[in-house]
């Protein structure tokens, strides 16, 4: 397994600076963010699922590899549904505003 750094995790879920705006005008922050949140927990959860794959056949030596896919594949979920419920507060705020 290979350890990244948390540089790239960081640009992961920050692809807006890595990229020009002007690139394509329909995008927005929040869309580019929560699908980069949620192309990584398709991921971790592949991931995930061969690590117990190869552990169920034999394949796997260690299978503390298995408790850290899973683990990663946990806290990549719960951050999605914790940038899901700021944003949910956030529009809720905004709906509560008066103008």
């Amino acid at each position: 397994m290979e350890i990244q750094p948390m540089e790239l995790v960081w640009r992961s879920l920050n692809p807006i600076q890595q990229q020009d705006v002007s690139e394509d005008p329909q995008s927005t922050m929040f869309a580019d963010i929560f699908d980069s949140v949620i192309d990584s927990v398709k991921e971790t959860d592949a991931e995930k699922n061969e690590k117990m794959y190869e552990l169920a056949t034999g394949q796997l030596d260690n299978p503390a590899e298995v408790t850290i896919a899973a683990t990663q594949a946990e806290l990549s979920v719960n951050l999605l549904v914790e940038l899901r419920n700021r944003a949910l507060e956030a529009y809720s705020e905004i709906m509560r505003m008066s103008i």
